[in-house]
């Protein structure tokens, strides 16, 4: 059984990815918090969700590259520019006994889109699954995001009978009081 290694430089080579010239798909390290910020902050004004945003470099860094890191994130660069990222953790299926793959956001910053980049990303997303024998990929989109045809195309598909259920920690302290 494959185990669940963090995501280093070494992982990645491109040209096994089947990615096109001058697109390169790096692991992010910890001196790229401001640029991982900078995307999440890219992705809420795509999501319209801005207001959501509370995520600072520290709480990214602390989060990412801490003494507990609890996601991983790499960069897709088109010739040496920052063109998209890709955010994900693992999760675990019971059902499955196996690891599996939560993607929390890829995305492409809107003057690199339709160049191939969203779909290498992705692809590199089920290359890491595959090598960590996951039992699973998961992400979740937002329902006018024209991206769900993209996942459609490529396999995936909305969960038949489940919902996402969220509760943000200015609930965790009423819940414990029930």
């Amino acid at each position: 059984m494959s185990e669940c290694k963090k995501l280093t430089k070494e992982d990645i080579n491109p040209a096994e990815d089947g990615v096109k010239p001058g697109l390169k798909i790096r692991a992010a390290e910890i001196e790229d918090v401001p640029l991982i910020l900078k995307f999440v902050k890219g992705i809420a004004r795509f999501e319209n969700l801005s207001h959501l945003v509370t995520a600072t470099e520290e709480s990214l860094a602390e989060a990412m590259f801490g003494k507990r890191p609890y996601a991983e994130v790499f960069f897709a660069e088109l010739d040496g520019v920052p063109a998209g990222f890709t955010v994900f953790f693992h999760n675990f299926s019971t059902f499955r006994g196996k690891p599996g793959l939560y993607i929390e956001d890829i995305f492409v910053r809107p003057e690199f889109r339709r160049k191939g980049i969203g779909k290498a990303m992705f692809l590199h997303c089920v290359k890491l699954a595959k090598e960590r024998n996951c039992g699973r990929m998961e992400w979740a989109v937002l329902d006018w995001n024209p991206a769900r045809e993209f996942y459609e195309y490529l396999g995936g598909s909305p969960a038949a009978g489940w919902q996402i259920y969220r509760m943000d920690e200015e609930k965790f302290e009423s819940a414990l009081e029930k």
